[in-house]
């Protein structure tokens, strides 16, 4: 919302009218507080450039702020911290990951911020809100899951067509976890997400060990609090107690 200057001289000559018929009392009380209200709307109408599609952008872009989770603000401020990116036409509503393990029931999948490297492995995913402008097209789409060291443990890109309004894009392929043939570390990892090489997500989330390493952990830690300790052999410049010297003397004494 803009001011138009170019309209600032005949609002002026129409306002001195206007003030001159409020102020001759020729006009009533309700034709001059007409006339001013008329005179207010004149203004209004021709000095500000009021642009209705600038204020519906907003306010959508305000309500889709409003569905984002907590997760998908936090994604997107570390994705803006360190790539500096915004991208009017897309907004990040959710992401995460989506793990399944296989029970006696059947395939059981969660979402979760803390995967365990017993579940049977893992997808991510990310909820898109696609603006008018940026629908009916294809981009690439790149999940990358980096361990704590900042290794690359998964890489999968795909192509998806964007649709008007609110999409959930679930990778379709996951990343093997309990029956990986490499070793995968618990601890903090970062899910990142790309929208044609852009960065438009980062998101942290936790790798817990398997109940096998924990149990490996548990017996190393016993086997050592069992194990007794030495005590350190004496230093040979420390100087020897009043006892300790009586004992060596009577064993020479013996010696002899």
């Amino acid at each position: 919302m803009r001011i138009r200057r170019q309209n600032t001289a005949w609002l002026a000559v129409l306002g001195a009218m206007v003030m001159v018929a409020a102020l001759s009392g020729v006009a009533s009380a309700p034709v001059t507080l007409a006339l001013l209200t008329l005179y207010a709307f004149a203004a209004a109408a021709s000095l500000l450039d009021f642009q209705p599609n600038q204020f519906i952008d907003r306010s959508r872009s305000s309500l889709t702020q409003m569905r984002m989770s907590a997760e998908a603000r936090e994604a997107v401020e570390r994705a803006r911290r360190r790539a500096g990116v915004t991208d009017n036409g897309l907004s990040v509503l959710d992401i995460g990951l989506i793990s399944s393990q296989s029970s006696s029931e059947g395939m059981v999948m969660r979402k979760s911020r803390a995967i365990s490297l017993d579940d049977d492995g893992v997808r991510p995913f990310i909820t898109l809100h696609v603006q008018p402008e940026r629908a009916d097209q294809q981009v690439l789409i790149r999940y990358e899951i980096l361990d704590g060291s900042g290794n690359a443990r998964y890489v999968h890109e795909m192509k998806t067509y964007l649709r008007e309004g609110e999409m959930n894009i679930l990778a379709d392929h996951h990343l093997p976890l309990a029956s990986n043939t490499v070793r995968l570390d618990a601890g903090d990892w970062d899910l990142r997400v790309y929208v044609d090489g852009a960065l438009h997500a980062a998101h942290t989330f936790t790798m817990t060990p398997s109940l096998r390493e924990r149990y490996r952990r548990f017996e190393q830690a016993r086997d050592n609090l069992s194990e007794p300790k030495a005590a350190p052999p004496p230093k040979e410049d420390e100087p020897l107690s009043l006892e300790e010297l009586l004992r060596s003397r009577n064993q020479q004494d013996r010696g002899q």
